[in-house]
């Protein structure tokens, strides 16, 4: 029987975010609480990170069932976020649902917070299913993938080193700018010429053929190093200042590049003309427009709007539906992982 109702909760790193789903896609309520405590530190504090969603998980399942206009006793179904994160954020989450799940009988479930980055452009736009070509991009993560099917999910590849939203956040903590990077750095760089900083594209050039791992990884420690290192010269040059726009346009322009580089290789070589954007980074007004021209009219590009792009709840309880109804629910001793494996992933070859 289809869940009626569902009740997501993400509290994976520094989001505490709840939501109510009405079948599979109607969003009744959403809440997302931000932490701002970590602006002060230029990044996310695990142990902070933890309180805080200690503090309001309570008050942000509340309102969202206000928005929603439900009482709890109205759910049918609880998805939340058991990996992979901060595994003190994750059990925050993870010990509030299956808590509530065990005290109203309800069944609960245990979510991939990668898959769910997958559902989140479907509940904006239905006909995004497979089979697609996914480019998941955050903080944590930078998958290319092939999807022939929900729950079929092929790794064609990944980054080697920092993801690709890791990269931006420590640009723009060398560029004296605040967290989260993606979009400071993307501020600063409408400025500046990204073509007066010629900056590396780790992993884009060179004879690597489909099937050899360099045709479709991703690493982007190189491109942090180069910045770093011109960003030195221009200190000791005395011009660091009126140059920063520039090397902001730079850097943007470098890591789009390699990630677009990389997905219409998968594109041609699978012969899919359609890509679904997943993650933070997804909101990157560069990639987005990028990747729609090489696309071309032929090509399809999906991605969630910025609310649903970034964590949330949402998608947690869309991604929970499908388990739900794959594999049923979760016993009340599934635990909480920081590495928790992508489910039905394989290394394509």
């Amino acid at each position: 029987m289809k869940p009626r109702l569902t009740l997501g909760i993400e509290t994976s790193c520094d989001e505490t975010s709840a939501a109510i789903l009405s079948g599979e896609r109607d969003v009744l309520g959403h809440v997302i609480f931000s932490q701002d405590i970590h602006l002060l530190y230029g990044g996310v504090v695990p142990e902070l990170a933890s309180r805080a969603h200690l503090k309001t998980v309570d008050e942000v399942v509340e309102a969202a069932l206000r928005e929603a206009d439900v009482e709890l006793g109205d759910i049918d179904l609880i998805g939340v976020t058991a990996g992979p994160g901060l595994i003190g954020a994750l059990l925050v989450g993870l010990a509030w649902g299956k808590g509530l799940g065990w005290a109203l009988g309800l069944p609960f479930v245990g979510v991939h917070h990668m898959e769910a980055h997958l559902f989140a452009t479907q509940l904006e736009h239905h006909e995004a299913e497979p089979p697609f070509v996914a480019l998941l991009v955050s903080g944590g993560h930078t998958l290319l993938l092939w999807v022939p099917a929900w729950g079929e999910y092929h790794l064609l590849g990944e980054t080697r080193d920092d993801a690709v939203g890791e990269a931006f956040d420590k640009a723009a903590k060398m560029l004296g700018l605040p967290y989260p990077g993606g979009p400071s750095v993307q501020r600063l760089a409408a400025g500046g010429d990204a073509t007066r900083h010629r900056l590396p594209r780790p992993l884009v050039s060179g004879g690597s053929r489909p099937g050899e791992r360099d045709y479709y990884d991703f690493s982007f420690s190189g491109l942090k190093t180069a910045l770093r290192v011109r960003i030195r010269e221009l200190e000791q040059a005395g011009t660091l200042e009126g140059e920063r726009p520039h090397l902001a346009a730079a850097f943007q322009e470098a890591a789009v590049d390699a990630l677009i580089v990389k997905t219409m290789r998968a594109v041609k070589q699978i012969g899919c003309q359609r890509v679904v954007l997943g993650g933070g980074v997804a909101n990157s007004q560069l990639l987005r427009q990028r990747l729609g021209q090489e696309l071309g009219e032929s090509g399809q590009l999906f991605y969630p709007s910025p609310r649903l792009a970034t964590d949330n709840a949402a998608m947690i309880a869309r991604a929970a539906i499908f388990r739900y109804e794959r594999d049923g629910a979760a016993d009340l001793d599934l635990n909480a992982r920081a590495d928790l494996p992508f489910p039905g992933l394989r290394i394509a070859g």
